[in-house]
Protein backbone atom coordinates (compact mmCIF):
# COMPACT_ATOMS: atom_id res chain seq x y z
CA UNK A 1 0.00 0.00 0.00
CA UNK A 2 2.93 2.53 1.10
CA UNK A 3 4.24 1.66 -2.73
CA UNK A 4 0.70 2.46 -4.34
CA UNK A 5 0.24 5.80 -2.27
CA UNK A 6 3.44 7.04 -3.22
CA UNK A 7 3.31 6.10 -6.68
CA UNK A 8 0.15 7.93 -7.10
CA UNK A 9 1.38 10.98 -4.82
CA UNK A 10 4.39 11.05 -7.52
CA UNK A 11 2.36 10.58 -10.89
CA UNK A 12 -1.14 11.91 -9.87
CA UNK A 13 0.30 15.57 -10.21
CA UNK A 14 1.57 15.26 -13.93
CA UNK A 15 -2.01 13.35 -14.91
CA UNK A 16 -3.56 16.36 -13.45
CA UNK A 17 -1.39 19.02 -15.47
CA UNK A 18 -1.53 16.94 -18.82
CA UNK A 19 -5.68 17.38 -18.48
CA UNK A 20 -5.51 20.66 -17.39
CA UNK A 21 -2.77 21.42 -20.48
CA UNK A 22 -5.28 19.72 -22.66
CA UNK A 23 -8.01 22.17 -21.49
CA UNK A 24 -5.61 24.89 -21.67
CA UNK A 25 -4.46 24.44 -25.02
CA UNK A 26 -7.90 24.80 -26.46
CA UNK A 27 -7.49 28.86 -25.60
CA UNK A 28 -4.06 29.76 -26.74
CA UNK A 29 -2.75 33.34 -26.81
CA UNK A 30 -3.64 35.33 -29.70
CA UNK A 31 -1.05 37.13 -32.25
CA UNK A 32 -1.39 40.70 -32.04
CA UNK A 33 -2.02 42.83 -34.76
CA UNK A 34 0.79 44.88 -35.77
CA UNK A 35 1.08 48.19 -34.69
CA UNK A 36 3.16 51.07 -36.26
CA UNK A 37 4.50 51.68 -32.80
CA UNK A 38 5.33 48.41 -32.12
CA UNK A 39 7.31 48.08 -35.72
CA UNK A 40 9.40 50.96 -34.29
CA UNK A 41 10.71 49.39 -31.54
CA UNK A 42 14.34 49.00 -31.11
CA UNK A 43 15.75 45.53 -31.51
CA UNK A 44 18.95 44.18 -29.82
CA UNK A 45 20.65 40.26 -30.34
CA UNK A 46 22.65 39.37 -27.85
CA UNK A 47 24.70 36.55 -28.80
CA UNK A 48 26.43 34.88 -26.12
CA UNK A 49 29.89 32.46 -27.84
CA UNK A 50 32.47 30.88 -26.16
CA UNK A 51 34.95 29.06 -28.99
CA UNK A 52 32.37 28.79 -31.71
CA UNK A 53 35.18 29.14 -34.54
CA UNK A 54 33.71 25.87 -36.67
CA UNK A 55 30.29 28.66 -37.06
CA UNK A 56 30.10 31.78 -36.00
CA UNK A 57 29.90 32.89 -39.52
CA UNK A 58 27.52 30.70 -40.14
CA UNK A 59 25.30 32.60 -37.09
CA UNK A 60 26.23 35.67 -38.29
CA UNK A 61 25.20 35.44 -41.85
CA UNK A 62 22.18 33.40 -40.63
CA UNK A 63 21.43 36.59 -38.46
CA UNK A 64 22.25 38.88 -41.46
CA UNK A 65 19.81 36.91 -43.91
CA UNK A 66 16.64 37.89 -41.26
CA UNK A 67 14.94 40.61 -42.87
CA UNK A 68 12.35 43.01 -41.58
CA UNK A 69 13.29 46.07 -39.64
CA UNK A 70 17.19 46.90 -39.00
CA UNK A 71 18.65 45.44 -35.74
CA UNK A 72 22.25 45.39 -33.77
CA UNK A 73 23.97 42.76 -32.66
CA UNK A 74 25.96 42.25 -29.09
CA UNK A 75 28.22 39.30 -29.35
CA UNK A 76 30.20 38.79 -25.87
CA UNK A 77 32.85 36.10 -26.16
CA UNK A 78 33.77 34.13 -22.53
CA UNK A 79 37.53 34.19 -23.12
CA UNK A 80 37.12 31.74 -26.05
CA UNK A 81 40.83 30.24 -26.96
CA UNK A 82 39.74 29.10 -30.50
CA UNK A 83 39.52 31.30 -33.26
CA UNK A 84 35.82 32.72 -32.61
CA UNK A 85 36.82 36.30 -32.20
CA UNK A 86 39.41 36.57 -35.45
CA UNK A 87 36.49 34.66 -37.58
CA UNK A 88 34.02 37.07 -36.14
CA UNK A 89 36.03 40.41 -36.85
CA UNK A 90 36.67 39.41 -40.16
CA UNK A 91 32.92 38.79 -41.21
CA UNK A 92 32.55 42.51 -40.11
CA UNK A 93 34.98 43.82 -42.45
CA UNK A 94 33.64 41.87 -45.01
CA UNK A 95 30.25 42.47 -43.88
CA UNK A 96 29.82 46.24 -42.86
CA UNK A 97 26.42 46.98 -43.19
CA UNK A 98 24.90 43.95 -41.92
CA UNK A 99 23.42 45.51 -38.59
CA UNK A 100 22.58 48.63 -37.28
CA UNK A 101 25.54 47.90 -35.15
CA UNK A 102 27.65 45.06 -33.92
CA UNK A 103 29.84 45.17 -30.67
CA UNK A 104 32.16 43.39 -29.29
CA UNK A 105 32.82 42.50 -25.24
CA UNK A 106 35.58 40.19 -24.85
CA UNK A 107 35.76 38.69 -21.59
CA UNK A 108 39.56 37.94 -19.83
CA UNK A 109 38.66 35.38 -17.36
CA UNK A 110 35.25 32.25 -18.92
CA UNK A 111 33.02 32.58 -15.67
CA UNK A 112 29.78 31.00 -17.56
CA UNK A 113 27.10 32.02 -19.74
CA UNK A 114 24.61 33.34 -17.13
CA UNK A 115 27.93 36.11 -16.21
CA UNK A 116 28.24 36.87 -19.62
CA UNK A 117 24.77 37.26 -20.32
CA UNK A 118 24.68 38.94 -16.93
CA UNK A 119 27.73 41.52 -18.15
CA UNK A 120 25.85 41.84 -21.76
CA UNK A 121 23.02 43.24 -20.00
CA UNK A 122 24.96 45.38 -17.95
CA UNK A 123 26.42 47.19 -20.68
CA UNK A 124 23.07 47.49 -22.50
CA UNK A 125 21.78 49.41 -18.94
CA UNK A 126 24.76 51.71 -18.70
CA UNK A 127 23.92 52.83 -22.29
CA UNK A 128 20.41 53.11 -21.54
CA UNK A 129 19.22 50.46 -24.21
CA UNK A 130 15.66 50.40 -24.15
CA UNK A 131 13.72 47.96 -26.41
CA UNK A 132 13.17 44.55 -27.64
CA UNK A 133 16.72 41.86 -26.74
CA UNK A 134 16.80 38.56 -28.34
CA UNK A 135 19.13 36.02 -26.91
CA UNK A 136 20.13 33.33 -29.66
CA UNK A 137 22.75 30.67 -29.40
CA UNK A 138 25.72 30.52 -31.63
CA UNK A 139 24.08 26.95 -33.13
CA UNK A 140 21.00 27.99 -33.66
CA UNK A 141 19.48 28.59 -37.08
CA UNK A 142 16.58 30.94 -37.00
CA UNK A 143 13.99 31.30 -39.68
CA UNK A 144 13.53 33.68 -42.03
CA UNK A 145 12.00 36.98 -40.49
CA UNK A 146 12.04 34.70 -37.22
CA UNK A 147 12.85 38.12 -35.37
CA UNK A 148 10.40 39.78 -37.21
CA UNK A 149 7.50 37.36 -35.93
CA UNK A 150 9.14 37.36 -32.27
CA UNK A 151 8.95 40.95 -31.80
CA UNK A 152 5.10 41.42 -33.48
CA UNK A 153 4.01 39.74 -29.76
CA UNK A 154 5.30 42.76 -28.43
CA UNK A 155 2.57 44.55 -29.57
CA UNK A 156 0.49 42.91 -26.84
CA UNK A 157 1.57 45.81 -23.84
CA UNK A 158 1.26 42.44 -21.44
CA UNK A 159 3.60 40.34 -23.28
CA UNK A 160 7.52 40.57 -21.46
CA UNK A 161 9.11 37.42 -23.00
CA UNK A 162 8.52 35.30 -25.82
CA UNK A 163 10.21 31.78 -26.50
CA UNK A 164 10.35 29.45 -29.72
CA UNK A 165 10.23 25.87 -30.60
CA UNK A 166 13.43 23.88 -30.83
CA UNK A 167 13.81 21.77 -34.13
CA UNK A 168 17.06 19.54 -33.54
CA UNK A 169 18.17 17.43 -35.32
CA UNK A 170 21.02 14.47 -35.01
CA UNK A 171 20.04 13.04 -31.18
CA UNK A 172 18.50 9.74 -30.23
CA UNK A 173 14.98 8.67 -30.57
CA UNK A 174 14.17 9.85 -27.24
CA UNK A 175 14.73 13.28 -27.52
CA UNK A 176 11.83 13.82 -30.25
CA UNK A 177 9.33 12.47 -27.29
CA UNK A 178 10.65 14.77 -24.93
CA UNK A 179 10.76 17.68 -26.75
CA UNK A 180 7.28 17.20 -27.99
CA UNK A 181 6.18 16.43 -24.23
CA UNK A 182 8.06 19.82 -23.46
CA UNK A 183 6.20 21.75 -25.68
CA UNK A 184 2.96 20.75 -25.32
CA UNK A 185 3.61 21.89 -21.37
CA UNK A 186 4.58 25.32 -22.48
CA UNK A 187 1.65 26.08 -24.82
CA UNK A 188 -0.79 25.18 -22.05
CA UNK A 189 1.00 27.18 -19.07
CA UNK A 190 1.40 29.88 -21.57
CA UNK A 191 -2.34 29.93 -22.24
CA UNK A 192 -3.09 29.67 -18.83
CA UNK A 193 -1.06 32.77 -17.41
CA UNK A 194 2.99 31.98 -18.29
CA UNK A 195 5.14 29.20 -18.75
CA UNK A 196 8.80 29.99 -16.61
CA UNK A 197 10.54 28.31 -18.90
CA UNK A 198 11.52 29.24 -22.23
CA UNK A 199 14.46 28.03 -24.70
CA UNK A 200 17.27 30.49 -24.76
CA UNK A 201 18.49 29.41 -27.92
CA UNK A 202 15.63 31.67 -29.50
CA UNK A 203 14.03 34.03 -27.04
CA UNK A 204 12.77 37.78 -26.59
CA UNK A 205 12.04 39.71 -24.01
CA UNK A 206 11.28 43.84 -23.13
CA UNK A 207 14.19 45.39 -21.91
CA UNK A 208 12.55 47.08 -19.20
CA UNK A 209 11.21 43.52 -17.98
CA UNK A 210 13.75 42.25 -16.76
CA UNK A 211 17.72 43.37 -14.92
CA UNK A 212 20.63 42.24 -15.12
CA UNK A 213 21.12 41.70 -11.29
CA UNK A 214 18.01 39.68 -11.56
CA UNK A 215 20.10 37.15 -12.61
CA UNK A 216 22.14 34.24 -10.88
CA UNK A 217 25.27 33.74 -12.21
CA UNK A 218 26.26 31.08 -9.90
CA UNK A 219 23.62 28.67 -11.63
CA UNK A 220 22.37 28.19 -15.18
CA UNK A 221 19.42 27.74 -16.99
CA UNK A 222 19.75 31.74 -17.74
CA UNK A 223 16.62 31.45 -19.77
CA UNK A 224 14.60 30.36 -17.37
CA UNK A 225 15.76 32.76 -15.20
CA UNK A 226 14.64 35.30 -17.51
CA UNK A 227 11.14 33.99 -18.34
CA UNK A 228 10.10 33.39 -14.82
CA UNK A 229 11.63 36.99 -13.63
CA UNK A 230 9.65 38.54 -16.25
CA UNK A 231 6.48 37.40 -14.87
CA UNK A 232 7.13 37.74 -11.61
CA UNK A 233 7.98 41.65 -12.46
CA UNK A 234 4.37 41.64 -13.87
CA UNK A 235 4.65 40.72 -17.58
CA UNK A 236 3.75 37.82 -18.88
CA UNK A 237 6.30 34.93 -20.72
CA UNK A 238 4.97 32.75 -23.03
CA UNK A 239 6.06 29.63 -25.68
CA UNK A 240 5.39 30.82 -29.38
CA UNK A 241 4.80 27.25 -30.80
CA UNK A 242 4.25 28.13 -34.89
CA UNK A 243 8.15 29.47 -34.53
CA UNK A 244 11.03 27.29 -34.82
CA UNK A 245 14.73 27.27 -34.91
CA UNK A 246 16.96 24.61 -36.18
CA UNK A 247 20.04 23.10 -33.97
CA UNK A 248 21.62 19.51 -33.34
CA UNK A 249 21.41 17.44 -30.09
CA UNK A 250 24.02 15.84 -29.01
CA UNK A 251 24.34 12.30 -30.42
CA UNK A 252 25.43 10.13 -27.94
CA UNK A 253 23.32 8.78 -25.04
CA UNK A 254 26.21 10.36 -22.56
CA UNK A 255 26.15 13.48 -24.08
CA UNK A 256 22.38 14.13 -23.81
CA UNK A 257 22.09 12.79 -20.52
CA UNK A 258 25.01 15.53 -19.67
CA UNK A 259 22.81 18.23 -20.98
CA UNK A 260 19.42 17.03 -19.32
CA UNK A 261 21.15 17.11 -16.21
CA UNK A 262 22.86 19.70 -16.04
CA UNK A 263 19.15 22.06 -17.31
CA UNK A 264 17.63 19.68 -14.49
CA UNK A 265 20.24 21.57 -11.90
CA UNK A 266 18.92 25.04 -13.47
CA UNK A 267 15.64 24.22 -13.22
CA UNK A 268 15.41 22.68 -9.85
CA UNK A 269 17.79 25.76 -8.41
CA UNK A 270 15.38 28.28 -9.73
CA UNK A 271 12.28 26.84 -8.30
CA UNK A 272 13.76 26.65 -5.23
CA UNK A 273 14.95 30.26 -4.85
CA UNK A 274 11.51 31.21 -6.05
CA UNK A 275 9.62 29.16 -3.71
CA UNK A 276 8.60 31.71 -1.53
CA UNK A 277 6.40 32.42 -4.35
CA UNK A 278 4.49 28.69 -4.89
CA UNK A 279 1.84 30.19 -2.73
CA UNK A 280 1.46 33.80 -3.59
CA UNK A 281 -1.79 35.11 -4.40
CA UNK A 282 -0.50 37.80 -6.52
CA UNK A 283 0.86 35.86 -8.74
CA UNK A 284 -2.67 34.41 -9.48
CA UNK A 285 -2.55 31.46 -11.88
CA UNK A 286 1.55 31.68 -12.65
CA UNK A 287 1.78 30.93 -8.59
CA UNK A 288 0.03 27.11 -9.24
CA UNK A 289 1.91 26.66 -12.24
CA UNK A 290 5.02 27.25 -10.08
CA UNK A 291 3.83 24.88 -7.49
CA UNK A 292 3.17 22.21 -10.14
CA UNK A 293 6.57 22.59 -11.26
CA UNK A 294 8.08 22.34 -8.15
CA UNK A 295 6.37 18.83 -8.11
CA UNK A 296 7.59 17.50 -10.68
CA UNK A 297 11.54 18.47 -10.57
CA UNK A 298 11.62 18.23 -6.97
CA UNK A 299 9.63 16.13 -4.95
CA UNK A 300 8.63 13.32 -7.96
CA UNK A 301 11.88 12.45 -7.50
CA UNK A 302 12.54 11.84 -4.15
CA UNK A 303 8.61 10.31 -4.21
CA UNK A 304 10.10 8.07 -6.86
CA UNK A 305 12.98 7.12 -4.74
CA UNK A 306 10.10 5.76 -2.25
CA UNK A 307 8.68 3.53 -4.99
CA UNK A 308 11.46 2.30 -5.73
CA UNK A 309 12.27 1.26 -1.96
CA UNK A 310 8.90 0.26 -1.06
CA UNK A 311 9.27 -2.20 -4.12
CA UNK A 312 12.63 -3.73 -3.30
CA UNK A 313 11.32 -4.46 0.08
CA UNK A 314 7.81 -6.24 -1.18
CA UNK A 315 10.29 -8.65 -3.48
CA UNK A 316 12.35 -9.35 -0.16
CA UNK A 317 9.38 -9.69 1.97
CA UNK A 318 7.99 -12.49 -0.97
CA UNK A 319 11.55 -14.09 -1.49
CA UNK A 320 11.61 -14.42 2.37
CA UNK A 321 8.43 -15.86 3.64
CA UNK A 322 6.49 -16.88 -0.06
CA UNK A 323 4.11 -15.27 -2.01
CA UNK A 324 1.19 -14.03 0.01
CA UNK A 325 -2.93 -15.17 -0.64
CA UNK A 326 -6.02 -13.31 -1.64
CA UNK A 327 -6.46 -9.98 -2.32
CA UNK A 328 -2.40 -9.71 -1.51
CA UNK A 329 -1.37 -12.05 -4.06
CA UNK A 330 -3.79 -10.16 -6.40
CA UNK A 331 -1.93 -6.48 -5.09
CA UNK A 332 1.71 -8.40 -5.73
CA UNK A 333 0.73 -9.65 -9.05
CA UNK A 334 -0.66 -6.06 -10.24
CA UNK A 335 2.62 -4.11 -9.07
CA UNK A 336 4.68 -6.59 -10.83
CA UNK A 337 3.10 -5.69 -14.00
CA UNK A 338 3.12 -1.96 -13.32
CA UNK A 339 6.62 -2.29 -12.71
CA UNK A 340 7.84 -4.41 -15.40
CA UNK A 341 6.02 -2.32 -18.01
CA UNK A 342 7.88 0.90 -16.17
CA UNK A 343 11.30 -0.57 -15.95
CA UNK A 344 10.95 -1.73 -19.60
CA UNK A 345 9.78 1.63 -20.88
CA UNK A 346 12.84 3.08 -18.83
CA UNK A 347 15.15 0.77 -20.44
CA UNK A 348 13.74 1.06 -23.86
CA UNK A 349 13.82 5.13 -23.72
CA UNK A 350 17.22 5.30 -22.26
CA UNK A 351 18.52 3.30 -25.35
CA UNK A 352 16.62 5.01 -28.21
CA UNK A 353 13.59 2.48 -28.60
CA UNK A 354 10.59 3.53 -29.40
CA UNK A 355 7.79 1.97 -28.87
CA UNK A 356 3.95 3.32 -29.46
CA UNK A 357 2.34 2.88 -25.47
CA UNK A 358 5.52 3.44 -23.57
CA UNK A 359 7.12 6.50 -25.27
CA UNK A 360 5.59 9.12 -22.97
CA UNK A 361 6.26 6.73 -19.33
CA UNK A 362 10.14 6.18 -20.74
CA UNK A 363 10.37 9.74 -20.82
CA UNK A 364 8.77 10.42 -17.65
CA UNK A 365 11.07 7.95 -15.64
CA UNK A 366 14.04 9.13 -17.55
CA UNK A 367 13.21 13.05 -16.78
CA UNK A 368 13.27 11.24 -13.01
CA UNK A 369 16.29 9.57 -13.59
CA UNK A 370 17.92 13.26 -14.80
CA UNK A 371 16.20 14.99 -11.64
CA UNK A 372 17.99 12.89 -9.26
CA UNK A 373 21.39 12.78 -10.69
CA UNK A 374 21.06 16.94 -10.53
CA UNK A 375 20.31 16.97 -7.09
CA UNK A 376 22.99 14.21 -6.56
CA UNK A 377 25.14 16.65 -7.98
CA UNK A 378 23.83 19.44 -6.12
CA UNK A 379 24.04 18.07 -2.43
CA UNK A 380 28.05 17.25 -3.75
CA UNK A 381 28.24 20.93 -3.77
CA UNK A 382 28.65 20.91 -7.55
CA UNK A 383 27.02 23.57 -10.11
CA UNK A 384 27.19 22.87 -13.24
CA UNK A 385 26.81 26.59 -15.03
CA UNK A 386 29.99 26.13 -16.63
CA UNK A 387 30.20 22.93 -18.78
CA UNK A 388 31.98 21.77 -21.56
CA UNK A 389 30.93 22.18 -25.07
CA UNK A 390 29.07 19.46 -27.19
CA UNK A 391 31.89 19.54 -29.22
CA UNK A 392 29.96 16.73 -31.58
CA UNK A 393 27.05 19.40 -32.01
CA UNK A 394 29.35 21.81 -33.49
CA UNK A 395 31.14 19.61 -35.67
CA UNK A 396 27.64 18.59 -37.08
CA UNK A 397 26.02 21.86 -37.50
CA UNK A 398 29.29 22.73 -39.19
CA UNK A 399 28.53 19.70 -41.89
CA UNK A 400 25.32 20.80 -42.26
CA UNK A 401 26.40 23.97 -44.17
CA UNK A 402 28.93 22.91 -46.31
Amino acid sequence: MVEIGLGAFAFGPFLLHRWSVGRWRKSPPTYPQASPKSNQQPRLVLLPVWNEGLIIETKLNNLAEQGGPQFEVLLIDSASTDDTMVRAKQWLVAHPDAFTRLEFIEMKVRKGKSTAVQQALESLEARGYDGLICMTDADAQLPKHGLDHLAGWFADPTIGAVGASARRSGGLAQEQTHRSMFELLREGESAHDSTPFLEGSFMMWRSSGFKSNQLNINANADDAQIATQVRLNGLRSIHDGTIHFHDVAPTTPEGQRRQKIRRAQGLQRLLLRHRKHWWNQRMGRFASILRREAHFHLLAPLLMVGVAAAAVLRWGTVMTIGMPNGTLALVHGGLAMAELAGLTAWALQRNGIKIPGLETLGAVLTGMEHLLAAMWTSYRGRSLHMWDQHTDTRVAASNDQK
